[in-house]
């Protein structure tokens, strides 16, 4: 049954993949919309508030004003228009200028206030004037048969203070700073918690995560810190049986070869000692893997790499076996010597073993990394069992099977030292055939 499609949101190219800059883009974005909104409700509802307020006024104070003109004598009316203009009209002796009907909203609610404050005395008519701002005038006589013109340019609302812009570009700032603190309180503790399960190695070595904060925090970590001591517990109990059993199979199997050199059938007895030693190998090669499970206890120390792989090299060589060796490290550097060397040994037991040669690679030392490759011109690994050849007492059948004398856990003793040295080993098949085995060593102190 295919899986329901994910979300258009988790489908987005560009959405953050962690969480701490997913949720301050959540809750920045959604406290950000919603200081928007209330700014644009409360300036809306401040501009109607005003609007409301200046339609009281014109129908007010324009009725004021055309009565004290229409009761002035005619030579003084002209004097007074100075006085009696305000910010948003005017008053003009004269004709005025003519246009077309009002249209826009707000002419038409001050011409529909300016008419009920003077139109019942003054008959009145409304026009529209052309231009680029709002603009109207309003055409009336007075009691002499004067024509009078109201030239009005209608304000929206208020003007802005210079001090607002400020104060929201303040508060975003707020707002940002919160919802950064937020966020960062809230994912601290699963940064810690995923540091200290990246650091819980073989070695269970992992610092303890500090129990304090909310208790879902403290809750977290003491579940955490139990289970580390939980994983030690289990791990030194397996070690220390299999310690046990390998120390008690030491008994029987002395016993038996002891035995078996008293046999007067040598084939018989040759067939035996195969045997035991094939299980005297195998109980060391599994309290190795215990071992490694556990953790290695070797710290690290400023070594010469070269002289290592050349030692390396030199004991299969004098030991009659195709093994060479290419690159150099050409510096000390700070690492686990007899961890690399028992994993690079079982790589190279593992490339004679399929391929009668092995040939060690020595990259380039770069940003701290490193990496070593073990080839062969074996028959190769399938793709599907690149990973499962790592798993303990994994044999693959053909060519890689028991006849070869292994014990299925050389690899495996190999990944988990390389886990220990907080490097990556990995296979992969070879153009032309063959096998690569690369370990990737991280986190190279030069000395």
């Amino acid at each position: 049954m295919n899986a329901p499609p994910s979300p258009p949101l988790l489908r987005w190219p560009h959405w953050p993949r962690t969480l701490f800059a997913r949720l301050a883009v959540i809750l920045f974005v959604g406290l950000a919309l919603a200081q928007s909104l209330s700014v644009w409700l409360t300036m809306t509802e401040r501009d109607q508030t005003m609007t409301n307020i200046m339609m009281g006024y014109i129908e007010r104070e324009v009725a004021s004003s055309v009565a004290l003109l229409d009761h002035l004598p005619p030579d003084e009316r002209a004097q007074w228009l100075p006085r009696l203009a305000r910010r948003s009209y005017e008053f003009v002796l004269g004709p005025g200028v003519p246009g077309a009907p009002v249209d826009a909203s707000l002419s038409a609610r001050v011409a529909q206030s300016i008419g009920d404050g003077i139109g019942t005395r003054y008959p009145l008519t409304v026009n529209a004037v052309p231009g680029n701002r709002e603009r109207l005038q309003v055409h009336l006589k007075l009691s002499d048969g004067t024509p009078l013109t109201i030239d009005l340019r209608p304000m929206p609302g208020a003007p802005l203070s210079r001090w607002l812009p400020l104060v929201l570009t303040l508060q975003l700032l707020v707002l940002v700073a919160c919802c950064w603190l937020a966020v960062r309180l809230a994912t601290r503790p699963l940064n810690q918690l995923a540091v200290a399960a990246d650091t819980l190695g073989p070695d269970l070595k992992a610092a303890r995560l500090p129990e304090a904060g909310p208790s879902e925090v403290a809750r977290a970590a003491r579940a955490f810190n139990a289970m580390q001591d939980r994983i030690a517990t289990y791990m030194t109990e397996r070690m220390q049986i299999l310690a046990a059993i390998s120390h008690d199979l030491q008994t029987p199997i002395t016993r038996m070869r002891l035995r078996a050199d008293t046999m007067d059938n040598e084939a018989e007895a040759a067939k035996l000692r195969q045997d035991l030693r094939e299980m005297e190998a195998l109980v060391k090669e599994g309290v190795t893997y215990a071992r490694t499970m556990h953790g290695t206890t070797e710290l690290p120390r400023r070594i010469d790499p070269d002289a290592l792989f050349d030692s390396l090299v030199c004991d299969y060589v004098d030991a009659g076996q195709d093994v060479s060796l290419q690159g150099r490290f050409g510096q000390s550097l700070t690492m686990r010597p007899q961890a690399l060397r028992r994993i690079v040994g079982n790589l190279v037991d593992n490339a004679l073993n399929f391929g009668g040669a092995a040939q060690i690679d020595i990259g380039e030392l770069h940003d701290g990394e490193a990496t070593v490759s073990v080839l062969d011109r074996g028959p190769g690994i399938p793709v599907e069992s690149l990973e499962t050849v790592f798993e303990p007492f994994v044999r693959l059948e053909g060519s890689r099977n028991r006849q070869t004398g292994g014990t299925g856990l050389g690899l495996a003793i190999a990944r988990q030292l390389a886990l220990a040295m907080d490097a990556t080993l990995t296979l992969h098949n070879r153009a032309g055939g063959g096998l690569e085995a690369r370990l990737t060593l991280r986190k190279l102190r030069e000395s």
